[in-house]
């Protein structure tokens, strides 16, 4: 044919041509979900099979990472059926990995008169024909990569279209689906946390009430990637501005920010333990610990398990402070919390810092002797404790359980009292009220 001038070129030399140049071409059969490959040539004798399986062929062409081999998780390939539909011509550029080697493919698919049969046509492209391209896409990529999913919908005609998904394609995905089946089918990706919100947002009544031309909302939720893992997703919805108030046409965007999401909680969690701790020995601080008494009342009065409270006081701490300074007595205060942390975490216990040399804890399934038990036991061991620099020091304890009729201020008190009664007592030891 390269040898003609083209006056004199036929049909059949086009052809001939054709055969020679193209890459592969497929007959497949939707309905039958078989494809039998009538060409084969290059690259292509490592992608395709003589005959297969209609689906596994738009899976190889579609259903994988950007530029890798690597499929998608099985959850988003029951869209892989309804992709493989095509009402009219359809042309788009691939970049599939063969042999670990990426190459940039042209596809064009004809439907045949036979419904749901239609012939692919397949051909790897030079590189260099999409550089310029590429150099474009890049100036926008790092804004694109965060939106996972974009369509358009149509809430009136339950349809969707022009359905860009990052991860799989540069390219806009040809797929006719009806909005309602495709909420039904996504819905499966949402956390069930958040599956309520999902359904109601997207509900096209709600679409229509709530969103007035140009309204743009939306609400963040763990959402299954393509991947499987759940992520933080934003889901946005956007109802098109045009001058038809019966336009009913959105935009619907899944934006990725879990990396932001999760180093936000992680920082509210940070202020968050900082608000609930006390600087100094890293416990709970006196609000937090009131808080647990006050829900341990509560607790109680539902369930009816013994709970009971304790205040321990350490002796004689102003002579630390007068006699080796503030610092060791600071050091003396977070060993003294270390002690109380560790025995609490390994008896059904809360401890936090009360202030100054006071430390409370809250104890679990402990009636008035387990509680007694307890006191005992860590007056006990802080006695025979080597503490730096200061040496042995001891801790009086006053213990009371939560009755029926208790809230935090008389539970409070009887500690308390029980506390000044063991101070009174010549200290180091526990009293009970």
């Amino acid at each position: 044919m390269n040898d003609k001038p083209i006056s004199e070129m036929t049909l059949d030399d086009a052809i001939s041509f054709f055969k020679d140049n193209v890459g592969a071409v497929i007959v497949a059969d939707g309905k039958a979900d078989t494809y039998r490959s009538v060409l084969i040539t290059g690259v292509f004798k490592n992608l395709l099979s003589e005959n297969g399986k209609y689906h596994e062929l738009i899976e190889k062409l579609w259903y994988h990472f950007n530029k890798t081999s690597e499929t998608i998780t099985e959850d988003y390939q029951v869209f892989i059926p309804i992709s493989g539909v095509f009402s009219g011509k359809y042309a788009r550029k691939v970049t599939l990995s063969i042999n670990n080697v990426p190459c940039v493919v042209q596809i064009n698919i004809y439907p045949l008169k036979e419904k749901d049969m239609y012939l692919f046509v397949l051909d790897e492209l030079d590189d260099s024909q999409s550089v310029d391209e590429t150099l474009t896409k890049q100036k926008v990529k790092s804004f694109q990569n965060t939106y996972l999913f974009s369509m358009y919908i149509d809430v009136l005609k339950d349809t969707i279209h022009s359905i860009s998904v990052t991860e799989i394609s540069d390219e806009v995905l040809h797929q006719e689906l009806k909005y309602t089946d495709w909420r039904n089918m996504i819905v499966n990706m949402i956390n069930d946390e958040y599956k309520n919100q999902f359904l109601e947002w997207s509900d096209p009544e709600y679409l229509k009430a709530n969103f007035a031309p140009g309204k743009t909302a939306s609400f963040d939720c763990l959402m299954k990637n393509l991947e499987g893992a759940e992520i933080w997703v934003k889901l946005i919805f956007s109802r098109v501005e045009t001058s038809n108030p019966e336009d009913y046409r959105f935009i619907y965007m899944v934006q990725n920010i879990h990396d932001t999401a999760v180093e936000l909680r992680n920082t509210l969690k940070r202020y968050a333990n900082l608000a609930l701790t006390d600087t100094l020995t890293s416990i709970f601080n006196h609000g937090r610990m009131e808080t647990e008494i006050t829900n341990a009342i509560k607790g109680f009065a539902e369930d009816h398990k013994p709970v009971a409270i304790m205040i321990m006081d350490i002796d004689f701490f102003k002579h630390v402070n007068d006699n080796y300074g503030h610092a060791v007595g600071d050091t003396t205060l977070i060993h003294f919390s270390k002690m109380l942390s560790e025995y609490f975490k390994n008896n059904n216990g809360v401890v936090g810092r009360w202030g100054g040399e006071e430390f409370v804890a809250v104890c679990y399934d402990a009636d008035r002797t387990r509680a007694v038990e307890i006191a005992e036991e860590i007056r006990s061991k802080v006695a025979a404790e080597t503490f730096d620099t200061v040496g042995n020091i001891t801790c009086s304890i006053g213990v009371t359980t939560i009755n029926g009729n208790d809230d935090f201020e008389k539970s409070y008190r009887r500690m308390d009292n029980a506390l000044y009664e063991a101070k009174s007592s010549g200290r180091n030891c526990v009293r009970l009220a």
